[in-house]
């Protein structure tokens, strides 16, 4: 299998719910104008806390200097795995469970923090650029790693590592096993024609910018609420979207598509207080169980909270599963 590494360098942003209406005119034209901006990389995910904004240079710079926007310090690098010239397919197979063990799971050994964003049509690993040469070091005896440069894939080989990196040379991280959480939206994961997407602008913006409450606000503590959760990513000119069947039946049926199973999915919502962007090994405690189980999942990081979609026939096992590691 090959591993490349985007030609993107992406910033993780957080705007507040109360500040939304400081950026609806960048986020607008990030979403619809796509000849008035260089973004190539774009996701807004929004969760009851806040809205999670992933984008790359190009579309930073359209977000105002705003007391309600939260900017991760570091610049992130998305990787991608190409197996048999074509990029895995998470529509098509097992999403995230299907890296679990050949990057994730080695990267949370070597203390590499990883920032998950599943779409329609592939998997995104995030990771620090700083951490690019532990990430290579530690990756290349499983992958061909390759870096993406105006459009070509450069071969790439570890180098001498600095500071003093050694693989396999730190002390195994004690990880903190984080309470979930399973409300009971059912989800769709779907995609979209980018030529279609003006035909759904109106319904788009009501949903991100308008269907807000009070209620939507509220941090769920029971397992069977419902809560507000919405992703909307346009990466390279693909559109991926994660949305409940309540907000799905605001939208023409003839325009979203979604897999041929059609398949409905739930979440597991991970972490009681917000996780932070140091720690370690959040995303491997998730997907290595559901790998060992071969349970596909969606998953999406957010600047607070991470959360995993598993097809619905499989929620309970799930639950039962991750809170057998309590």
């Amino acid at each position: 299998m090959d591993l490349h590494i985007l030609d993107h360098r992406l910033k993780v942003t957080s705007i507040c719910k109360d500040g939304l209406m400081n950026f609806t005119h960048p986020l607008i034209k990030l979403i619809f104008l796509r000849n008035r901006t260089r973004c190539k990389f774009f996701s807004l995910t929004e969760t009851p806390e806040n809205y999670t904004v992933v984008l790359d240079e190009e579309g930073f710079k359209d977000l105002p200097v705003s007391e309600h926007l939260q900017v991760e310090g570091a610049t992130w690098l998305p990787l991608n795995v190409v197996s048999n010239g074509h990029t895995s397919s998470s529509s098509q197979a097992v999403g995230v469970t299907k890296i679990a063990k050949s990057v994730i799971a080695p990267l949370a050994e070597q203390h590499v923090s990883v920032f998950m964003l599943s779409t329609y049509q592939t998997d995104f690993i995030l990771v620090r650029e700083k951490d690019l040469p532990v990430v290579i070091h530690t990756l290349e005896e499983e992958f061909s790693i390759y870096r993406e440069e105006g459009g070509e894939p450069i071969p790439v080989h570890g180098k001498d590592v600095q500071n003093g990196f050694h693989k396999n040379g730190k002390e195994a991280i004690k990880l903190t096993v984080h309470p979930v959480l399973s409300p009971q939206n059912q989800f769709c994961v779907m995609s979209l024609d980018p030529d279609t997407l003006p035909a759904i602008a109106t319904t788009l913006i009501d949903v991100l910018f308008y269907s807000g409450s009070s209620k939507d606000g509220a941090h769920p503590t029971q397992a069977l609420d419902c809560i507000k959760f919405f992703s909307f990513s346009l990466i390279d000119g693909y559109i991926s979207l994660v949305m409940d069947t309540e907000t799905q039946r605001r939208f023409p049926s003839n325009l979203l598509f979604t897999s041929s199973s059609g398949e409905l999915w739930r979440m597991v919502r991970i972490g009681g207080q917000p996780l932070g962007f140091d720690e370690c090994g959040i995303v491997a405690q998730i997907s290595q169980p559901l790998a060992d189980a071969d349970i596909s999942a969606y998953y999406i990081s957010t600047f607070s909270f991470d959360h995993a979609l598993v097809p619905e026939d499989d929620i309970s096992s799930v639950i039962d599963m991750l809170q057998q590691q309590r």
